[in-house]
């Protein structure tokens, strides 16, 4: 039941997450006090995100090649969770994983968006 919920809560995020991006995108090049419309991240922002984006992509890649992935969290630091032992922990934390990269590379997305209006 906890599975669920944790899974469920992670898609209305995402959704909520999209819906975000979309009424940014949907905004004109300035917002109602005549400012131009800022994107999700700034500048550092930016370069942040698509560095965390990446080193959790490459995770994810290293995760499926050699199907063993760390624990993410407090709770188990230093745990490696293996895909013969525990399948269940092994693919909650790859999803995860390739949550956290379509969210920030949505975040990129929408952010360059509305950089390189015209």
């Amino acid at each position: 039941m906890r599975d669920v919920l944790y899974y469920s809560l992670m898609l209305l995020l995402g959704f909520a997450w999209y819906r975000f991006g979309q009424n940014l995108l949907r905004k004109g090049n300035r917002d109602e006090n005549g400012e131009l419309t800022k994107g999700i991240v700034g500048p550092v922002g930016f370069l942040m995100a698509g560095g965390i984006a990446c080193y959790l992509f490459f995770g994810v890649l290293r995760a499926l090649v050699r199907a063993e992935v760390p624990c993410i969290g407090k709770g188990c630091a230093g745990q490696l969770y293996t895909l013969a032992a525990n399948p269940g922990e092994f693919w909650a934390n790859v999803l995860f994983m390739v949550w956290m990269v379509l969210a920030l590379g949505y975040a990129l997305y929408v952010t360059l968006r509305i950089w390189f209006r015209v």
